[in-house]
């Protein structure tokens, strides 16, 4: 293997400034990042807040467009607005201090409102990467949401409400390479060791050893070893209830070393083995997960337009049906363990040679896949193959809704809206009373409570009960919701915006890097009782 190439001094102050986030999404995460651009519509307090959660780790560049004027309250609710700033453009004030926090960041201003760049310039949207749009009104989302489904272009519609925060992610179709999941057991193919994994262990006689040694051997030696006395001796290709596994452990055992006393030697390779059984001991299988995006329509006909995940997922497919023999990729990693350090070295480097193997050819198969599709070879790189096929068991796929569709009276999350509402505890209320700001807003031109509180809740309540009539659902059990509406009179409040622009800002990362899932659908944030929820409509 080949040592990296070491890095010049400005990568080095690169990974030196950004190593936190580096160990979360690499070093390929942090190229896509620094290669994004990002739209934010209205420089709210939220809005600047999720920017803020942009900029310091270092996302290529964004534009503000907000056609607003700095107010009294900007100034009250966010951070990144001055008092003596009252009456200038908020994008351009907004922009020039969110820049001071990170010099290798680009941004702009569009001093108009999103209905006149939607009019005017309707295309302005199509070279961003995510759209975020906080504080719209019902008729601007509509547009909005329309145009980006059209382009393919995820859009964030987000908002920060008194003591509420809300979220609602929008994304015709997404795709995951490293979803991160939290507990994965090693791909290690103990029940169908391949052939340097049985010649690299046949090669290792256990009874030979003396205690230095035995005692760190990798245990995924011991595992196989002990697995081919198990077959002989069962029958059985696997333990697979508590029982045969007490056994398999027993028979772990059997082989820890006795002193000179009759004493059984202390050795915790061994433990680490049985300990390992229940995890490593399994069948190798194609996840279902993984067999149903194989299987998916865009993975299975490809076209001239196939994006590269579906290319490499047909050449992951092909390889799963022939070379694989019903298996993905080998991962090629190995945990860590107790052992001598060249007994894991060479371990490492069995399962890494294999895992090259099979990398090699589902990269020759890519290739291929795109010739034939007549698109450019370089399109997908090697080391984007060699990801891919690291990450087979754990790839992800989101098909989400336009937000659009929800404001159609006859939407079909409407029967949904109406079961969840039958829970007195359901936090949907919350959903349906935003939805009647919306609705206020959208007749009054205005905020419930802004001015007064009383005369609004009347017409806040009038707003709500055409739409819960649309929707099907009867009336709400408690008026206490609306009430706590009208007083938040339209207010945002910083630490709610903080805690929602952090939310946002992950998401963006996520669609930017391809790495971790998105949330589904909707996010709401109760902040009086710090509760969350999630709902796919």
């Amino acid at each position: 293997m080949s040592s990296p190439a070491p890095k010049s001094p400005e990568q080095s102050e690169k990974t030196k400034k950004y190593d936190r986030q580096l160990r979360l999404w690499g070093d390929h995460g942090q190229t896509a990042l620094e290669a994004s651009q990002v739209c934010l519509i209205n420089a709210t307090a939220l809005g600047t807040e999720i920017l803020k959660s942009l900029v310091l780790p270092g996302i290529g560049g964004f534009t503000i467009v907000d056609g607003k004027k700095i107010s009294e309250e900007d100034v009250g609710s966010n951070f990144f607005l001055e008092a003596d700033t009252i009456g200038k453009s908020r994008s351009a004030v907004a922009l020039r201090l969110l820049l001071e926090l990170n010099p290798d960041v680009h941004g702009d201003s569009v001093d108009e409102d999103v209905d006149q760049v939607l009019e005017n310039n309707p295309d302005f949207f199509n070279n961003f990467h995510v759209v975020i749009g906080t504080a719209l009104s019902e008729r601007t989302l509509i547009r909005l949401s329309d145009k980006l489904w059209e382009c393919e272009i995820p859009l964030i519609s987000c908002r920060s409400y008194g003591f509420l925060g809300y979220m609602r992610i929008q994304v015709s179709e997404h795709t995951v390479v490293e979803s991160h999941p939290d507990n994965q057991n090693p791909d290690l193919r103990l029940d169908q060791p391949f052939q340097g994994l049985r010649e690299h262990v046949d090669s290792i006689q256990l009874s030979s050893l003396e205690l230095k040694e035995h005692a760190h051997i990798p245990y995924v030696i011991i595992l196989l070893k002990v697995l081919d006395k198990w077959r002989a001796e069962t029958g059985l290709p696997l333990p697979k209830n508590r029982n045969e596994k007490d056994q398999f452990k027993e028979m772990i055992r059997q082989n820890l070393l006795i002193d000179e006393h009759g004493n059984v030697e202390s050795e915790e390779n061994f433990e680490e083995a049985i300990k390992a059984v229940n995890s490593c001991i399994q069948p190798t299988t194609v996840p279902s997960s993984i067999r149903e995006l194989l299987d998916d329509d865009a993975c299975v006909n490809l076209t001239s337009k196939s994006k590269p995940f579906w290319i490499m997922a047909k050449a992951i497919r092909d390889f799963v049906e022939n070379e694989g023999k019903g298996n993905l990729p080998l991962r090629g990693s190995v945990p860590d363990m107790t052992a001598k350090t060249d007994f894991y070295v060479a371990l490492q480097q069995v399962y890494y040679e294999q895992a090259a193997r099979d990398t090699d050819v589902v990269y020759r198969r890519v290739q291929q896949l795109l010739h034939q599709l007549n698109q450019s070879a370089d399109t997908i790189s090697e080391v984007d193959v060699k990801q891919f096929c690291k990450h087979a068991a754990c790839l992800h796929m989101v098909r989400g809704s336009k937000i659009a569709d929800e404001y159609h009276p006859k939407a079909t999350n409407n029967v949904f809206i109406a079961q969840e509402l039958e829970n007195p505890d359901s936090m949907m209320v919350y959903y349906v009373m935003l939805r009647g700001v919306d609705r206020f807003y959208s007749e009054y031109n205005l905020y419930p409570g802004e001015f007064e509180v009383e005369p609004d809740i009347v017409k806040l309540k009038s707003c709500i009960s055409k739409l819960l009539n649309e929707w099907g659902c009867g009336s709400l059990a408690k008026d206490d919701y609306v009430h706590e509406i009208c007083r938040y009179g339209g207010a945002e409040l910083h630490s709610v915006s903080s805690f929602m622009g952090g939310c946002v800002a992950q998401e963006v990362i996520k669609f930017i890097t391809h790495q971790y899932k998105p949330v589904s659908n909707t996010f709401i944030y109760d902040a009086m009782t710090s509760n969350t929820v999630t709902y796919n409509f």
